[in-house]
């Protein structure tokens, strides 16, 4: 059960983050993906929601009323071994019961599915409070720019080698919320919920800008270190 001692206050930002017990894997393939991604969408509800029913229904998930909503999601970005969201509660404990439901649905899903027993998050969420505005704003993009780790694992220590390549690999990652703030239109965006949030980003132009300057910037700093 993933439960912790913090405490969070109604229209604060935060940034949640967690990764496999041991740093194992926690999603295998598409359908692990998806699945935690759906659950994003149907944990955060004030009501108790059955995973197989509405599946078995045959209507789409991000379409099932959820009644009141218990965060408001900002980003996401789902990783092989690890996961980041950025989100706001809507009452006190809301983010905490949200967490609580997302972590304990997944680990039981991905339990029964490899059969499996015992912990599958290392420990606790963890859970970091975005106060500073200039903080808030940098998190889109270091969540976002995860993936590029997929695409070149060194990047961080050698810059990146091609930067538009970089860009279009992490812009079409589909376990991320990146596609959603760049302007896709796919059932996933119901994810998201960015009304409560800073608008940084007035269009996906700024949102792409933002993105080459953190890539670029990362690569001539390590340019500058190796002359």
């Amino acid at each position: 059960m993933a439960t912790r001692s913090i405490s969070f206050s109604t229209g604060e930002f935060y940034h949640i983050y967690n990764r496999g017990t041991d740093r194992r894997i926690i999603f295998t393939d598409t359908a692990d993906y998806k699945r935690f991604i759906d659950l994003l969408y149907l944990c955060n509800s004030s009501v108790s929601v059955n995973y197989r029913n509405i599946s078995r229904s045959g209507k789409n998930i991000f379409e099932f009323n959820r009644k009141e909503q218990l965060v408001s999601i900002g980003a996401y970005c789902l990783m092989p071994n690890h996961f980041h969201i950025i989100a706001t509660p809507h009452t006190d404990d809301g983010l905490g019961i949200f967490m609580n439901k997302l972590c304990t649905s997944y680990s039981m899903y991905f339990n029964k599915r490899n059969e499996r027993t015992g912990t599958l998050f290392q420990g606790n969420y963890k859970a970091k409070h975005a106060g500073e505005d200039e903080y808030l704003k940098y998190l889109y993009s270091y969540i976002h720019l995860n993936p590029v780790k997929l695409y070149q694992s060194d990047w961080v220590e050698r810059g990146i080698k091609n930067l538009e390549t970089a860009y279009k690999f992490v812009s079409t990652y589909q376990y991320s919320s990146l596609p959603d703030h760049l302007g896709l239109n796919r059932p996933e965006k119901a994810v998201l919920d960015s009304s409560p949030f800073p608008d940084y980003f007035s269009s996906h132009i700024d949102m792409k800008k933002e993105l080459f300057e953190w890539l670029a910037y990362n690569t001539d700093i390590l340019k500058g270190h190796q002359s």
